[in-house]
């Protein structure tokens, strides 16, 4: 397939994808602190982009490399305009902070203190807490020829302290960490606080007596933080290399300084030079263009702790994740699936009162043999691992996929693979080189007509934290044929199954790619013969440039598209004779969206496939991936429904344009129809009967 159109850089269209975070903070529309809530993500946002993809452009950049990509753009060029828009970023992040929110919580009595802003009494109360909770954790450290500059670890709010010797007169520099232990807002009033690190710097002398402060600032870094293992190694120990790998982190290259506004211009270049690690020849050195000086106060991603006040006029309306109206009438959800099958939308559909059920029937079940699922990222002592660690203590066969390299939480992962392992859950670690992102749960039950199995295939992580706050869709199912298909995928993930035809499951990175262009190519011949031929698509990043081609290819031959992106999207929407049929629209508001559903027209016969694939090379080459067909077509009507509220809205939603910039529409005359809002009155976007009785709106008073 020839390559058809230009695309948009993917590390750019990240950073667009963040400037419409920023703009949900910007937006007197969001409550208040769900406005402070906006400036954290953004901040945790561009935390994860410079651990994660700025370190590899940087390497580009010292490999000599010039234009390698279908964007036109260098890795030179590149670096240049990431440093543009982040600081752009930056100073309008900080602008909505300083003059916006806080000022406006400030009227509310909600306030972030200078030390200065205390009486007598108040400073009084903050000696003797930073007397007894902070100094003895706090631990100086001088640089000097006999104290060499320490080791700062990644993402930890430093002071840099300038002090001068009182009987030598010797100028003398400090690093202070600003401990991660303690809480970053101390609280002086009601709803009024004063950050850890204006705590500390007010107290330095106590750290250094007999030494004058001339000056303090805080600082942080940001260290090259990726772990991928590549497909060609293999070892011996999967387990042990991750570890290995997670250790090693913590020393990866800096590749950001941001400082606290005001640091002398000496003390920028002192920082500059000891953290600059010229001895990597992969690696750029550090420079002026990988510092920021954002503001008064760094780490903005700890406001989140702010954001969660119980203030519920200031916040989002609170609200009950319903049960859906199947799993109501007391049956289990075994009997309920030998009839029909049960769609979820999550967080509207409890997770708890669906997924969480389904495990927890089948733990205590006698006539369950075995459970198997894989586990990408999970949350502490959740009721998913209660019901697997319960089965095994039970006898049945519990088997479980743990990925260890679901990135930043594989620490987390290899705790959790233990204690399964302790209680006598067989553990597999997926593939080397091949994250196993499949969000699969298989239930094999011994019923009068036989074995029978059941499954759950959804697009989220069995993750109950995320499942309020991350929009996903999951189909749980006892179709024969996808039941078969998945027992072969975990045969493959645990054993050594060779397995390359699915029935019904598309299985990257085996089928999936290939069986996706074809569909796509079906759309287009559809449309040739002058069937009916559409594609609607929602994903969280369009990537990969076969399927861009393949799309515009579709487009020219007659398709009409609709792609809801939410994140990176490197196709060109809109451009004539090129992609004119394809619309991309992205949707940030209140949740996060997390879900992927296809929907091919296909000449009338409507398919749609849910699953944990985007389109991205990643997904569809790296990874494990399953989507799974909706094939009972009574199910297809809710499916219609809940893309045609993200199509239709005019609040959240955001247009691409030819040019690669984005525009946010906005309702004219009419009522504005926001997509959270309406699914929270119902989970599929279907205007509920009157007198519903349990199936009333979902959100319920302050």
């Amino acid at each position: 397939m020839s390559s058809v159109i230009g695309t948009l850089n993917r590390e750019l269209s990240w950073l667009d994808f963040n400037a419409r975070v920023l703009h949900e903070a910007a937006d007197t529309r969001t409550p208040l602190l769900e406005r402070l809530k906006f400036l954290s993500i953004v901040s945790t946002n561009l935390d994860e982009f410079y651990m994660v993809r700025v370190p590899g452009v940087r390497r580009q950049v010292a490999a000599g490399l010039g234009r390698t990509g279908r964007d036109g753009v260098s890795p030179a060029e590149l670096l240049d305009r990431i440093d543009v828009q982040v600081r752009e970023m930056l100073a309008e992040q900080q602008r909505i902070l300083e003059d916006e929110v806080l000022p406006e919580l400030a009227g509310h009595g909600v306030r972030l203190l200078r030390i200065g802003d205390l009486d007598q009494n108040e400073r009084m109360s903050v000696d003797a807490f930073f007397d007894t909770q902070v100094f003895p954790v706090l631990t100086p450290l001088a640089v000097d020829p006999g104290h060499p500059f320490p080791y700062i670890s990644n993402l930890s709010l430093s002071l840099a302290v300038e002090l001068r010797d009182s009987e030598s007169g010797e100028e003398h520099f400090a690093r202070v960490k600003v401990p991660k232990s303690l809480p970053r807002w101390v609280p002086v009033r009601p709803l009024q606080y004063l950050p850890l690190e204006e705590l500390i710097g007010a107290h330095l002398e106590r750290l250094f007596p007999g030494m004058a402060i001339t000056g303090h600032h805080a600082f942080r870094i940001t260290r090259f933080s990726d772990l991928e293992i590549a497909p060609t190694e293999e070892p011996e120990d999967l387990l042990a290399m991750i570890e290995e790998q997670v250790f090693q982190r913590r020393f990866g290259e800096v590749v950001r300084l941001e400082v606290q506004r005001g640091m002398p211009d000496q003390l920028r270049t002192l920082l500059l030079e000891e953290l600059r690690e010229t001895e990597d020849p992969e690696m750029a050195p550090l420079t002026e263009r990988e510092v920021h000086e954002p503001g008064r106060l760094l780490d903005l991603g700890d406001l989140m702790a702010l954001a969660g006040l119980d203030l519920p006029e200031l916040r989002d309306p609170p609200f009950v994740p319903l049960t859906p109206p199947e799993l109501r009438d007391g049956r289990t959800v075994f009997d309920v699936l030998r009839e029909r099958d049960i769609l979820v939308h999550h967080p509207f559909d409890s997770f708890p009162s669906t997924v969480e059920r389904f495990l927890d029937e089948a733990s205590r079940d006698e006539h369950v043999l075995a459970i198997k699922m894989t586990l990408y990222r999970t949350s502490g002592d959740t009721a998913v691992v209660r019901a697997l660690t319960e089965a095994a203590q039970a006898g049945k066969q519990v088997a479980v996929l743990v990925e260890l390299q679901a990135r930043f939480d594989e620490s987390n992962n290899i705790t959790w693979a233990r204690t399964l392992e302790s209680f006598g859950v067989h553990v597999a670690y997926g593939l080397p080189g091949m994250k196993t992102h499949a969000k699969v749960a298989l239930v094999v039950r011994r019923e009068p007509e036989g074995i029978r199995r059941y499954v759950h295939i959804g697009t989220g992580n069995y993750n109950s934290k995320t499942a309020r706050t991350y929009t996903d869709f999951g189909l749980l199912t006892c179709h024969e044929a996808i039941g078969a298909d998945v027992s072969e995928l975990f045969n493959m993930l645990t054993g050594f199954s060779r397995q390359r035809a699915y029935r019904q499951l598309l299985v990257a990175p085996l089928t999936l790619r290939e069986q996706l262009i074809a569909m796509i190519s079906r759309e287009a011949e559809h449309a040739r013969a002058g069937r009916p031929a559409r594609i609607v698509a929602k994903m969280n990043a369009l990537v990969d440039n076969k399927v861009i081609d393949a799309l515009c290819e579709a487009s020219n031959a007659g398709v009409e598209m609709d792609l809801l992106v939410r994140g990176i999207c490197c196709l060109r929407a809109g451009v004539p004779g090129e992609s004119e049929r394809i619309r991309v629209v992205s949707v940030i508001g209140r949740f996060l969206e997390h879900s992927r559903l296809w929907r091919f027209e296909n000449g009338g016969d409507a398919e749609f496939y849910l699953g944990s694939a985007d389109w991205m090379p990643r997904n569809l080459d790296r990874r494990v991936e399953a989507m799974v067909p909706i094939l009972d077509k009574s199910l297809h009507p809710r499916l219609d429904a809940v893309l045609n509220v993200f199509l239709t809205d005019n609040r959240q939603a955001w247009d691409l344009q030819p040019d690669g910039a984005w525009t946010q529409r906005r309702a004219a005359d009419d009522e504005e129809r926001a997509s959270h809002r309406r699914l929270l009155r119902d989970s599929w976007g279907l205007a509920r009967p009157t007198g519903a009785g349990r199936d009333a709106p979902s959100v319920v008073p302050a």
